[in-house]
């Protein structure tokens, strides 16, 4: 997998939908989550569902400027900038979103580092 040196800036995203999967359960500070290109989303063309260890998905990347909160890209933003099984780690959670930074190639390489990062049973 490529990946794209996002560091000369962060980029943070939001996820929402995740009612409809675990509620707000999974979601803890710091966690790691696989992005995953949802190519047969029927609702939309530019969908990006979230995956975590344990609970599989857990929610989608906003892609509308109602559910997107302030300071995040979109879904549409991204998804032509990433390839499936990029990854997020989250960092702030409320009750119906939760805000993920995009991690950059020296922070993903610094969790390949750690046995027991998620990224190692989330990786194909």
């Amino acid at each position: 997998m490529e990946i794209i040196d996002w560091s000369e800036k962060d980029i943070f995203i939001t996820i929402n939908a995740f009612s409809m999967f675990h509620g707000a359960k999974p979601f803890k500070a710091d966690t790691i989550m696989k992005l995953i290109h949802d190519t047969g989303n029927t609702y939309d063309d530019e969908a990006i569902a979230c995956e975590m260890r344990y609970f599989g998905r857990v929610g989608f990347v906003a892609n509308s400027v109602q559910t997107v909160v302030k300071g995040c890209m979109s879904a549409g933003r991204v998804y032509d900038k990433i390839e499936d099984g990029y990854f997020a780690q989250v960092k702030f959670i409320t009750k119906t979103e939760a805000i993920a930074k995009i991690l950059t190639k020296d922070e993903y390489l610094k969790e390949l580092e750690n046995p027991e990062s998620d990224v190692h049973y989330l990786s194909d």
